[in-house]
């Protein structure tokens, strides 16, 4: 029951805070979680509490292209934040995996924020093991697919590496969309497509037109397991500056909401939006895009169940 006196916890646009799933087709989880390897920027752990803040901001009906309640229709519900140590990855790793297990065994669609991009392989861990035949769609200026040493086997940048390693995902039906600029090593696009994904940089995504790109994606991908992963670096850092890796030249926001809507018709199982870093946000503008990125992932999740038709709920 509700008290008239106390305000309830601060929850992803208002919706229950509980970890009943009972009657949930979807739920919201932290991941707050960065590796700590970063040399200056360092920050990724505290993204879902500011997401959470700014999705207060969040209205649920969109009338030129959803005007419905996803939250409602999902029956969307925050479990809050999966406990653990940032910095410790292993141990962290194996929280995040058995947190989304227990989605994914109910039947639960998870609605991840992190957190780095490493958060992303425990996720798919977990997935696996329902949809055999997952798939992957990363939106991001970078590939998280480089090499890495026995000295340091895991970080937020081969969380691809790892899942194409490991098997979890089908590589060769799966996507790396928005790689562009400057990279710390020489060579990443081709060792992305070395081990089978298909890379789609910014440049060529400009050149062929968003389009031609998404009638590439929904060829390779129908009727298939979607893991659809979005980095923030993805955007410019002109209106996503809070970022632990800001790449110049990349999307607005007007273009990565119309690239997000273009997925409509996937089958979506799973929405993971990561690396918005608090300490190097202004005004939380990258928390607040973050959360409307979240936003579209839960309309895309509805039009995948079939939740969107207007006598729905």
């Amino acid at each position: 029951m509700r008290d008239e006196l106390l305000e309830p916890p601060l929850t992803f646009m208002g919706v229950p805070a509980t970890t009943d799933l009972s009657a949930a087709r979807a739920a919201v989880l932290g991941m707050p979680f960065d590796c700590g390897t970063h040399p200056f920027r360092v920050g990724s752990r505290q993204g879902p509490a500011a997401i959470r803040e700014q999705s207060r901001l969040i209205r649920r009906y969109n009338p030129e292209s959803a005007d419905f309640d996803p939250a409602v229709r999902l029956g969307l519900v925050d479990c809050g934040d999966v406990r653990l140590v940032p910095g410790r990855i292993e141990e962290a790793f194996a929280a995040m995996e058995a947190a989304t297990a227990r989605l994914v065994d109910a039947g639960v669609a998870p609605i991840t924020m992190g957190g780095d991009g490493a958060v992303t392989l425990p996720q798919l861990r977990a997935l696996r093991r329902r949809h055999p035949d997952l798939v992957a769609l990363h939106i991001d200026s970078h590939t998280d697919a480089y090499a890495y040493s026995n000295e340091e086997k895991y970080n937020n940048a081969t969380q691809f590496t790892h899942a194409a390693g490991e098997g979890l995902i089908d590589a060769p039906r799966s996507f790396h969309i928005g790689v562009r600029g400057p990279a710390s090593v020489g060579g990443i696009v081709g060792r992305a497509r070395g081990l089978g994904y298909g890379v789609v940089t910014l440049r060529e995504l400009v050149r062929r037109g968003t389009p031609d790109v998404l009638a590439e994606i929904h060829a390779a991908m129908r009727g298939r397991p979607v893991y659809l992963c979005w980095d923030m670096d993805v955007f410019d850092p002109s209106v996503a500056p809070g970022v632990a890796t800001p790449v110049w030249g990349g999307l607005t926001a007007r273009e990565g909401i119309a690239l997000m809507q273009g997925f409509a018709g996937l089958r979506i199982v799973a929405v993971d939006v990561n690396t918005v870093s608090p300490p190097h946000d202004h005004g939380g503008m990258t928390a607040f895009l973050a959360a409307h990125m979240l936003y579209e992932g839960l309309v895309l999740l509805c039009r995948a169940l079939g939740l969107d038709a207007a006598e729905a709920g």
